[in-house]
């Protein structure tokens, strides 16, 4: 798949994920799919976004930074929300807060098959 292709698809993958139009996963992400180096298949990452949600009702992912290559998608996504509760193991209880994720995927048959995310748990931290 050529750059700017894979460009548009990841970006219609959050524009999925951001209408929470979940029938569509599938069609970004590979049946097989790894997160952060475990097999969780596309059931599996369905069932994380829908908790992540549900943790974060007004959850909406802003894309910060975009580079792609043939293969390769590496994205810093910007988070401005209120987590319900324990976040990250972090008591947020409904609290605003700010904070991104450097997360990098590797897309096999225009599908994505490993995702490797890291969130900025620190930036949370300093605004509790």
């Amino acid at each position: 798949m050529s750059t700017p292709d894979l460009r548009n698809v990841y970006q219609g993958y959050i524009q999925c994920l951001n209408q929470q139009n979940w029938s569509a996963l599938g069609d970004f992400v590979s049946n097989d799919v790894h997160y952060n180096g475990k097999r969780i298949g596309v059931s599996g990452y369905r069932d994380m976004l829908e908790r992540d949600f549900k943790q974060i009702p007004d959850l909406h992912f802003t894309i910060a930074l975009l580079v792609a290559d043939s293969a390769t998608v590496a994205s810093r996504l910007q988070f401005a929300c209120s987590p319900s509760g324990v976040f990250l193991g972090l008591a947020v209880n409904g609290r605003h807060v700010h904070f991104t994720e450097n997360v990098f995927y590797q897309f096999e048959g225009g599908k994505i098959a490993h995702v490797w995310s890291v969130i900025d748990k620190a930036a949370i931290e300093s605004q509790l």
